[in-house]
């Protein structure tokens, strides 16, 4: 699928916030700049978020509950992961519990979540626009709002 601007990366964040439900895992791939924040942005203002969500690039994990999003939904950001002990002190299975993850860099994982992660892979095209691929694992096969 292709996405010429920013706004268009944002509403697909905001199409698939309208399916995203407790349990869910969506791992977002892609260069530094291919939108994967931008889409995680989308996401969380379709789950009902009005401030300005900010990158978790620093924080590793950014949390938003309600009443401030319909979902509880952990931002993560595993760029700066370096040892894969440092992921499980992050706690990311709580949140599966009664809410949702959306993962950037998800290779820092080795494997975690792969078999039941919506993988949306975000690349940047010469021309400048994006175009984003997705594997749909079961769960997602009949819930994915693009065809």
């Amino acid at each position: 699928m292709g996405l010429a601007s920013a706004e268009a990366t944002e509403a697909v964040g905001r199409r698939v916030a309208e399916v995203l439900r407790a349990g869910d895992v969506l791992t977002l791939e892609g260069g530094l700049g291919a939108g994967k924040t931008t889409l995680a942005r989308g996401l969380l203002r379709g789950l009902g978020f009005a401030d300005d969500a900010p990158s978790p690039t620093f924080a590793i994990l950014q949390g938003y509950e309600p009443p401030e999003v319909r979902l509880p939904l952990a931002h993560v950001d595993l760029y700066r992961i370096e040892e894969p002990g440092e992921i499980e002190e992050l706690g990311l299975d709580e949140w599966l519990e009664g809410g949702a993850l959306v993962i950037e860099w998800p290779d820092r994982l080795d494997g975690r979540y792969g078999q039941i992660a919506l993988g949306i892979r975000l690349d940047v095209m010469a021309d400048g626009t994006r175009h984003l691929t997705a594997r749909l694992p079961k769960s997602w096969e009949a819930r994915w709002p693009f065809t």
